[in-house]
Order: C-alpha cells, then sequence, then structure tokens
C-alpha cells in the first residue's frame, strides 16, 4: 500500500481503506496520485540523503542506447 490509505478497487471501482477490495478480491491501487509541489521545502534534504549530483549517482542512472527496433 502506498503512503495515501484510500485505495480503489481497478476491477469494481469500489473505494475502501482495505489492501484487497471487499467485493471482489481484487488487489486495490492508491486513488490519486501523491501530491506534487514546486516549492519541496525538503527536497534538498532528501537529494542530499540520496546523493543525488555524486559521482557514484549519476553513474548508477540508466543509459539511454539506440535500438534498431523503434522509429525515430
Amino acid at each position: 500500500m502506498g503512503r495515501s490509505n484510500l485505495q480503489k478497487c481497478p476491477e469494481c471501482f469500489r473505494y475502501s481503506l482495505a489492501p484487497i477490495c471487499p467485493d471482489c478480491g481484487a488487489t486495490m491501487r492508491a486513488a490519486s496520485p501523491l501530491k506534487f509541489s514546486p516549492e519541496d521545502r525538503q527536497g534538498e534534504r532528501r537529494r542530499q540523503r540520496k546523493g543525488v549530483g555524486s559521482g557514484s549517482w549519476s553513474s548508477s542512472l540508466p543509459s539511454i542506447e539506440k535500438t534498431g527496433g523503434e522509429e525515430e
């Protein structure tokens, strides 16, 4: 379960706080996306904790490689 307590069933569209739908038994999903704010007060602290900007962090990111199967 995510950070939001309210869950929505993707099968029967019922809302609940449970991780499993009480009607159909499907796995519940978050009802709405988490809020985003460009004025994130904790953003700088979170980036420091994750080491964003360091050499090891940037080398751990996936690279985009061209494969012959996609059109441009």
